[in-house]
C-alpha cells in the first residue's frame, strides 16, 4: 500500500525470514560462519542460541541455502514437539528415503545408517538441523545424542545443528545432558543489535527494497535512536515497528518518519514503554525508562 509512496519495489520489513534481507552484524555473520563451517568440516554437534526475535530462523534459512549450494543433504525439524518415532520418520522422509509405519525403530535406524554410510563413502555430507531446540523432550535429546554414534573412524556420519532460545543453554548445562554437552564441537549465541547496527539494518533493508539513495532520509538518526530504545535491538520488533511507522507516514503523507510516528506505532502495537519522550539539546530522543515487548 505504501511502497509507491516511498519509492519502494517490495516490503522492506516483512516478518518472514527471507535470506535476501540478511544483515551480517558481526555476531550474526559469526554464527552463520560457525554453522556452515561446523557442517562442512564435519564437527558433529553445533549449537546456536539467542533470545526470541534475534534472527535464529533467518539464520537457519541462510544455512539451508548454503547447504543446498554445497550439495549437503539435510533434514530440517522446525517443530520438535514430536515423539521419537515421528522424529525418525521425519528425518528419513526429509532425506528422501521412503518411510513406512510398519518399520520398527531398529529397521528405521538401520536404513538411516546405510544411507549415511553410502553418502560418506562418496565423501558427501549429511546434516540434521533442528530449530526451537529448547522444546526438545529429554527423551528426544537422548535419541539425538545416540545418533552421534553413527560414525566412521574419521568423522561423524551425521552433522547435527541445534538452534534454540537461551533456556536451551541451561538445559545443556544440566547433569542429565552432560554426555550431549561434551559432544558439542562449536557453540555461539546471537544478541540484540546495538544502535549502529540498527541504523545499518534499517538502511540496508530499505535499499534492498528499492529506496536506493533516499533510504537514509526515511528514518532520520533521532528516529532510529528511539526505535533502538523501544525495541531493545530485537530485529523482529524492529521490523514490526518500522512497518507500522511507514504505514502511519503514508496515512499522514509524510515521507520522513518522525519520532512521534514511532511512538504512536509503538503504542498501537502495545509495546511496553513510557510515552513521555523528550528531545535533548542535540536533537536526540530519549525515553524516560527502559522498554520491552509485552
Amino acid at each position: 500500500m505504501y511502497k509507491k509512496f516511498y519509492g519502494l519495489t517490495r516490503n522492506p520489513f516483512e516478518l518472514s525470514p527471507n535470506p535476501f534481507f540478511f544483515y551480517p552484524t558481526s555476531r550474526h555473520a559469526e554464527a552463520l560462519a560457525t554453522l556452515t563451517y561446523g557442517v562442512l568440516r564435519r564437527k558433529g554437534f553445533v549449537v546456536v542460541t539467542g533470545e526470541v526475535g534475534t534472527g535464529k530462523t533467518l539464520l537457519v534459512r541462510c544455512l539451508l541455502d548454503a547447504l543446498t549450494q554445497n550439495k549437503v543433504a539435510f533434514a530440517y525439524i522446525y517443530n520438535p514437539v514430536i515423539t521419537v518415532p515421528e522424529f525418525l520418520t521425519q528425518v528419513i522422509d526429509d532425506l528422501g528415503m521412503l518411510s513406512s509405519a510398519t518399520l520398527s525403530k531398529r529397521e528405521t535406524l538401520a536404513r538411516l545408517n546405510n544411507y549415511l554410510v553410502k553418502r560418506s563413502s562418496k565423501d558427501e555430507i549429511t546434516a540434521l538441523v533442528i530449530d526451537e531446540a529448547q522444546l526438545l523432550s529429554w527423551e528426544l535429546l537422548e535419541e539425538i545424542r545416540l545418533l552421534t554414534n553413527l560414525e566412521t573412524t574419521e568423522h561423524k556420519l551425521l552433522q547435527i545443528v541445534l538452534l534454540g532460545q537461551p533456556e536451551f543453554e541451561r538445559k545443556l548445562d544440566s547433569p542429565e545432558l552432560r554426555q550431549l554437552k561434551q559432544r558439542v564441537g562449536l557453540r555461539c549465541s546471537l544478541r540484540p543489535l546495538d544502535s549502529l547496527e540498527i541504523r545499518g539494518y534499517i538502511h540496508q533493508r530499505l535499499k534492498l527494497a528499492g529506496a536506493n539513495s533516499h533510504a537514509t532520509a526515511i528514518f532520520p538518526d533521532e528516529t532510529i535512536t528511539l526505535i533502538h530504545q523501544v525495541t531493545q535491538g530485537i530485529p523482529r520488533l524492529i521490523n514490526t515497528l518500522c512497518e507500522n511507522s511507514l504505514l502511519l507516514g503514508f496515512w499522514h503523507q509524510q515521507q520522513v518518519i518522525s519520532w512521534e510516528m514511532v511512538l504512536e506505532a509503538a503504542a498501537d502495537l502495545r509495546l511496553n514503554f513510557s510515552t513521555e519522550a523528550v528531545s535533548t539539546e542535540n536533537g536526540d530522543v530519549k525515553l524516560q525508562r527502559g522498554v520491552s515487548s509485552e
